[in-house]
């Protein structure tokens, strides 16, 4: 079974991220993801970056993943 850590390390092999967080049970996961290559893109290429580092998995091993992808500045102004 994927694990929120499985998860967690695919993003980050394939993404440079300042913040990574996921959370699940198993079949259902929330991903928030911070990474400075959302810069001036859309949130469905900030998706499509996020999918590109998980590769085969999305297809195979993770059944449903939410996201809040956000760059450093948006989560700063969030968080700050």
């Amino acid at each position: 079974m994927v694990t929120p850590q499985d998860i967690e390390a695919w993003i980050r092999a394939g993404l440079a991220c300042d913040v990574l967080r996921v959370d699940g049970d198993g079949h259902h996961f929330e991903a928030v993801v911070v990474s400075p290559a959302f810069r001036d893109k859309l949130p469905v290429a900030r998706h499509q970056l996020v999918y590109q580092a998980l590769g085969e998995r999305m297809k195979a091993d993770i059944h449903a993943l939410s996201m809040q992808t956000l760059t450093p500045e948006e989560w700063a102004a969030r968080n700050g």
